[in-house]
């Protein structure tokens, strides 16, 4: 067999269901295997819902356990490099921990470290404590210190790890992720979507797919649900995903006296059947986001979205389907405009917004050419073979 010529340790926190990690596998399934090797650090010894397709496709899933005893996580990481490299290339997905990641790559003899922002937390960082504003300025020093390059999900992702003025820097540029949309052009039956749910047929449903973590700011989205129950009595809740905050949503729901109209699906494999089947309408309030790839699949689905306005706007690809409302106004107005949402009468069709989204760059058929482009360029820069 020939030698893979290009080798890649992605660096990730787990490789879970979330939009990072499935992009990385889209990217892990459309790329040219016998030309790049991909392999995945974790951040973690758990099991992870990935970890069996990424061997059988080849790579390898290797566990870097402890990234908060930093002593520890360097010895550790170095052996990695030493016992399972050597790689061409670094491509950290960590966010601020990324500096750290990318010095010890540095030291260790890479060539080439990518940071890769996903996220724009700037909302979150205004808020923090001087110990993890310290953390923070430190991390962003060395990114800035030792990423040959970088790569961001938007421009806000970008001046997050980057700065403000990163476009001037030629290191920096983004790349948006893409999503799979083959799944998107399925015919799928309401009906027989509906009964698996134990949704009615004629109730209007409001969906939303995330981590039970803060960001998705689950709690307001209750909020928002019970002013629409107010006035909706067919209106039902569709849930898709898992998280430390789980249980205590699930309280909430039964506190709110709006168990039976809630539905906690868990972590499913088939996001767009219940995009195409059971949801009318998409809801993401959440605190800040990247870019939020769960809105590109939704408006593959034709499905309306009603989404915080801190989202970036490289999401609107279908203006239509797009409603943006700010986190400052109360649970009642979220109400009132998915109320409006609903009833507008819609003026794109689901076969003409998958072809809009088809034809963008959010199509990973395009997206993983773009990357392959990207890491094969890199060696004019930085002396690696290919």
């Amino acid at each position: 067999m020939v030698q893979p010529s290009v080798r890649i340790l992605h660096v990730v926190g787990e490789m879970n269901r979330g939009g990072i990690e499935t992009w990385l596998m889209h990217i892990l399934r459309h790329i040219d295997r016998d030309r790049f090797q991909m392999d995945f650090l974790v951040h973690t010894t758990q099991p992870c819902a990935y970890d069996q397709e990424i061997c059988a496709l080849g790579s390898k899933v290797i566990s870097c356990p402890h990234p908060s005893r930093p002593w520890l996580y360097a010895h550790n990481f170095k052996r990695i490099l030493r016992d399972y490299g050597p790689y061409d290339i670094v491509h950290s997905h960590v966010h601020h921990f990324s500096g750290y990641v990318l010095r010890l790559a540095q030291q260790a003899g890479v060539s080439v470290r990518i940071a890769h922002s996903h996220l724009d937390t700037s909302s979150i960082q205004a808020k923090a404590g001087w110990k993890k504003r310290f953390y923070i300025d430190l991390m962003k020093r060395w990114i800035a210190r030792y990423a040959t390059t970088g790569l961001a999900a938007s421009s806000i992702a970008a001046a997050d790890l980057f700065g403000l003025a990163w476009q001037t820097d030629p290191r920096w540029r983004t790349l948006y992720c893409g999503v799979d949309l083959k799944p998107f052009q399925a015919l799928v039956d309401p009906v027989t979507v509906r009964t698996e749910l134990g949704i009615p047929i004629d109730a209007l449903v409001i969906g939303h797919i995330g981590r039970f973590e803060q960001q998705k700011n689950h709690q307001f989205l209750l909020e928002i649900f019970a002013e629409i129950a107010k006035r909706e009595p067919k209106m039902h809740l569709l849930l898709v995903g898992d998280g430390s905050l789980r249980p205590e949503i699930e309280r909430k729901v039964i506190q709110i006296g709006l168990a039976n109209r809630v539905i906690f699906t868990g972590v499913r494999t088939d996001v767009p059947r219940l995009m195409l089947g059971a949801m009318d309408l998409f809801l993401f309030p959440s605190l800040y986001e990247g870019l939020g790839l769960v809105l590109i699949e939704a408006q593959a689905a034709g499905v309306p979205c009603v989404l915080s306005d801190i989202v970036p706007k490289e999401a609107d690809l279908i203006k239509p389907l797009m409603h943006r409302i700010s986190l400052s106004q109360p649970s009642v107005n979220w109400a009132e405009v998915i109320l409006a949402a609903r009833q507008a009468k819609l003026k794109i069709m689901h076969t003409e917004a998958f072809s809009l989204v088809e034809q963008s760059q959010f199509n990973i058929q395009k997206n993983g050419r773009e990357l392959e482009n990207f890491y094969l360029k890199l060696p004019q820069k930085y002396g690696y073979l290919i």
